[in-house]
């Protein structure tokens, strides 16, 4: 039996705002009126739908800006190649919130719909690479990072880990959160006691804490990097 989501990419893949507060643990009422990140946004809804609730919200990605029809062709692509790995290894995953991988699909289908609709004329997705980021410092109340950090450790080294994070923390007024914390084998990030250590070296206030949301096995928790403690 494989153990291993296997991914020939990284993937340019959507969420919804329903995926991302639980994911991510989100207050909505509270962030009413805050300027709030997702970076990188890949083809998710979260802005669109975020914005439409009061949230001032913003996305970046390396796909931004391309042509339309082939951001969107990559972005029902990789829904295809993605939820055919995943209905490959449908055990490494808890299933209570989609149901069946045809439930997943229809899921990520949506997001890249909400994404496209408003895309164009949104003004608010920007073309973005990290661990550069084109924003001043401490422009954002709260930041979040989902699906690449630790997700594809693999294939990011350590350098670009501690570099993004530390990227993600400089634009954050309030809190940096990351989601998951494994990888595509779904366990932990190897290096993430020595991340830890390095970012509290830094002054940078480093902590785990649990989310309401568990997908794949044991992704239950997120990375929040916090100016509280500054």
């Amino acid at each position: 039996m494989a153990d291993r989501l296997k991914l020939d990419r990284i993937a340019f893949y959507g969420r919804t705002l329903a995926e991302y507060t639980r994911m991510y643990a989100l207050d909505l009422a509270a962030l009413r009126g805050q300027r709030v990140l997702d970076c990188p946004g890949g083809a998710s809804s979260f802005t669109a739908e975020a914005l439409s609730l009061g949230i001032r919200a913003a996305a970046c990605d390396i796909l931004y800006g391309g042509d339309m029809a082939a951001v969107l062709a990559q972005g029902q692509a990789d829904i295809e190649h993605t939820v055919d790995g995943v209905a490959q290894v449908a055990h490494m995953f808890h299933w209570d919130f989609y149901g069946t991988p045809n439930g997943l699909k229809t899921q990520r289908t949506a997001a890249l719909h909400g994404f496209a609709a408003h895309y164009p004329g949104g003004g608010r997705y920007i073309n973005a690479r990290l661990p550069r980021l084109p924003f001043a410092d401490q422009t954002f109340a709260l930041v979040l990072s989902g699906h690449l950090l630790f997700t594809y450790g693999d294939r990011l080294d350590y350098d670009f880990h501690l570099k993004a994070l530390r990227e993600l923390y400089r634009v954050t007024a309030g809190e940096v959160r990351v989601y998951p914390l494994q990888g595509l084998d779904a366990r932990p990030y190897p290096h993430l006691s020595r991340l830890l250590d390095d970012l509290r070296a830094q002054r940078i206030h480093a902590e785990i804490r649990p989310v309401p949301f568990e997908f794949q096995r044991g992704s239950s928790q997120i990375l929040c990097l916090s100016r509280s403690a500054d």
